[in-house]
């Protein structure tokens, strides 16, 4: 294999990962309009923009390191700053509508946090330090 042949394919894997991130991301957005509640938006937002957000970031860093010969490091600090902050925010999202009191969806099945904030209630009013 000659290298003109080798820096095709690479281009070619490259281009695949920043359309699978395009197209996950796309995903997402449909997601955020088609879901119904706040937690199902929660969950499209942020796991499936995350993981597209991550795939575009990764083939650019790729490209710039492999046919530009540059590592940018601007390009590694925004994967891992979006990696540990959209799930984070995702997570704080939903907790705070949960305790706001937001209803779930009518064909939800169970609700794992439904006594947990009741109960920190109940402790706040008996101790209040």
């Amino acid at each position: 294999m000659n290298t003109e042949m080798i820096k095709a394919i690479g281009e070619t894997m490259i281009g695949l990962i920043v359309l699978v991130g395009s197209l996950i991301g796309a995903l997402s957005a449909f997601g955020l309009i088609r879901l119904p509640d706040v937690y199902l938006r929660s969950h499209a937002a942020t796991k499936s923009a995350t993981l597209g957000v991550l795939l575009i970031l990764t083939g650019a860093f790729l490209y710039f390191a492999f046919y530009l010969e540059h590592v940018s490091a601007k390009l590694l600090l925004g994967i891992v700053f979006v990696f540990i902050t959209s799930p984070v925010a995702g997570h704080l999202n939903g907790r705070a509508a949960h305790r706001t009191g937001v209803p779930l969806w009518e064909r939800s099945v169970q609700d794992d946090l439904a006594g947990i904030y009741g109960q920190e209630k109940e402790v706040r009013e008996r101790d209040p330090s």
